[in-house]
């Protein structure tokens, strides 16, 4: 069984100070679609094989070091190929990859959000999947060209405090927290990367109007703004609001916290029903560059992500939603398969900066 610490998730696209996440999404989303350059973790330009069968790979990590690094050692110690990663922000890295073009030094892009693989995927940079390792996915969470798979899964919800705010009283769209009664009763994190991707969700669904609309709606209902989704959680969790919109994993991780079970916890989840954008669900994903088309290593890797070791890990260690079938998701949480989820292709999340541009303008961040 992997262990590891809890991850603070700074591949989500802000900073980390201590055990709560801050903000910088907003410049790293900028990054992501300007294309400038961002470093990672090394310089080793050299250290990319697209040889095969040598023993070794380079990946590009936009999940934090602290969060995959068990999975990475353990993949080495099972296959004996050595992972050579370079970590940054998953925004930070596609600009990398997108600069760097057919000279990129990577195998592997293993990011964290859907939007970005699009982003690589639409440049032409990534090759096409064997049917097998794609098949194994949902459609919904893989490119429907093959060229990226997702690998882990993560739900928008609502939580909620059921002493402030009775399980008959939750919306049962996102788009009713702009009304009079959710009047400064709604918590959000306008510079996270999620809440970024399910703007832009709202966006691809509804068009730019209707976006703008609600987040208008947002800033004229005195929205509470929080750094993070962990302080989302812990602030529903103790009262002091009375809902949120955050990622669904984040009650596990504030439990695993506390030494508790997020059953015990005050703060509960409202999942959107009828295929609403608050729904929404993305992936964490890998698609595997041109350049190691052919590399069995490489393979062997993508493999080991969708093994049920990995996925096991993925639920356990980190609350994710496993992708693939006959691993058990986290055990507080509906099963992915029974979600209700907008009809969004993820593919179509990769125009950030025109969705930072918006949530900017629309006055919920300075």
């Amino acid at each position: 069984m992997l262990t590891s610490l809890r991850s603070p998730r700074p591949e989500e696209g802000f900073t980390v100070p201590s055990t709560r996440r801050a903000t910088s999404a907003l410049l790293t989303a900028s990054l992501l679609v300007l294309g400038l350059a961002a470093c990672g973790s090394g310089g080793e330009d050299e250290a990319g094989s697209g040889d095969q069968g040598d023993k070794q790979i380079t990946v590009y990590s936009g999940r934090s070091e602290q969060l995959v690094k068990p999975l990475l050692e353990k993949f080495t110690a099972q296959t004996g190929i050595a992972v050579q990663p370079r970590y940054a922000s998953t925004a930070q890295l596609a600009a990398q990859l997108v600069e760097e073009g057919d000279k990129s030094p990577a195998d592997v892009f293993f990011a964290q959000d859907a939007g970005a693989l699009g982003t690589v995927a639409k440049r032409g940079m990534f090759s096409t999947l064997p049917e097998a390792t794609t098949s194994q996915v949902p459609q919904n969470y893989r490119a429907g060209s093959g060229q990226w798979v997702g690998v882990s899964a993560r739900a928008r919800v609502l939580i909620y405090n059921p002493d402030l705010v009775p399980a008959d009283q939750l919306p049962k769209s996102v788009f009713d927290l702009v009304g009079p009664a959710w009047k400064g009763k709604v918590a959000l994190a306008p510079t996270n990367a999620s809440f970024q991707a399910f703007v832009t969700a709202i966006r691809v669904q509804h068009g730019d109007a209707r976006a703008e609309e609600f987040l208008a709606g947002l800033q004229a209902n005195d929205p509470q703004i929080r750094d993070g989704n962990g302080k989302i959680v812990e602030d529903v969790n103790s009262g002091t609001v009375a809902v949120g919109l955050v990622n669904h994993y984040y009650l596990g991780e504030i439990a695993k916290e506390q030494g508790t079970t997020p059953e015990a916890l005050k703060a509960k989840l409202h999942f959107f029903p009828g295929g609403d954008t608050g729904a929404l669900v993305n992936v964490a994903g890998v698609g595997v560059l041109n350049r190691a088309a052919s590399d069995p290593d490489v393979q062997r890797f993508v493999d080991f992500l969708l093994g049920p070791e990995s996925q096991t890990y993925f639920a356990e260690q980190t609350f994710e939603y496993p992708v693939i079938g006959g691993v058990p998701g986290p055990a507080y949480v509906p099963p992915l398969a029974d979600l209700s989820v907008p009809e969004v292709d993820l593919n179509d999340l990769d125009t950030l900066d025109e969705t930072v541009t918006m949530i900017k303008n629309s006055g919920l961040v300075p």
